[in-house]
């Protein structure tokens, strides 16, 4: 893949998609997921974004860079949280790790500043994502030597409130406030949220759920449609 600015180059202004399922699920299967991001490639996602070691190399021939990550729990901190679950991301293929970049301690007890730098002593061409949920954390993150600040934990942590849809208030903020280019994520559902997200500051915007989610995807409809039939009972 490309070197660092050319990289970022191919994020600035464009769509990321997130393809995740989870355990249990009938799509969590790695090819499932590598098919579901080449479909989004073909759409005009400039980047996707994958979770866990099977899905990044089973998307190993995407033409555009891959953001990986690691999830390891489902509480406090888990998205690759440790030096050894960021290694084996990059190992895995990824041009981009994507990492909890809050202020919280992490599992290994190692700080986030030494885990980038470790990270890059193995892997100099990799590019970190810290996933932040507030000003405070995005401003460590770039203090810590990340690329990219994401909003991903934004009304995860306690200390942003858990809005409906993108974040924008943290989004204008991070951006205003730090030098490294900001990813709004989470809770992004329409394409009129995209262009809100990146008017507010993103220099990319990341979509999940809403795109390659399809059980929950089919119950927004589902339940829209039940609401419906109770209002005319």
């Amino acid at each position: 893949m490309k070197d660092r600015d050319g990289i970022l180059a191919a994020l600035d202004g464009g769509l990321v998609v997130s393809c995740q399922a989870y355990p249990g699920e009938p799509m969590r299967d790695s090819n499932t997921m590598a098919q579901i991001a080449r479909a989004a490639v073909t759409g005009g996602a400039v980047s996707i974004r994958l979770q866990g070691i099977g899905d990044i190399r089973a998307a190993e021939d995407l033409t555009v860079p891959v953001i990986g990550l690691w999830k390891d729990g489902a509480d406090g901190v888990f998205i690759t949280p440790t030096l050894r679950h960021a290694l084996a991301v990059a190992e895995a293929g990824a041009d981009i790790v994507a990492l909890d970049g809050t202020r919280r301690p992490r599992p290994d007890s190692l700080s986030l500043s030494t885990t980038i730098a470790r990270l890059r002593q193995e892997h100099p061409t990799v590019l970190v994502m810290a996933d932040c949920g507030s000003l405070a954390d995005a401003r460590a993150a770039e203090d810590a030597g990340a690329d990219i600040l994401g909003t991903t934990l934004s009304g995860y942590t306690g200390e942003r409130p858990r809005t409906t849809g993108a974040d924008l208030e943290l989004i204008a903020s991070i951006a205003a406030d730090c030098r490294t280019p900001v990813m709004a994520e989470g809770r992004i559902r329409t394409p009129a949220e995209v262009t809100a997200a990146r008017a507010a500051g993103a220099f990319a915007v990341c979509v999940g759920t809403a795109i390659t989610h399809p059980t929950t995807i089919t119950s927004w409809f589902a339940s829209a449609l039940s609401s419906d039939g109770s209002a005319r009972a």
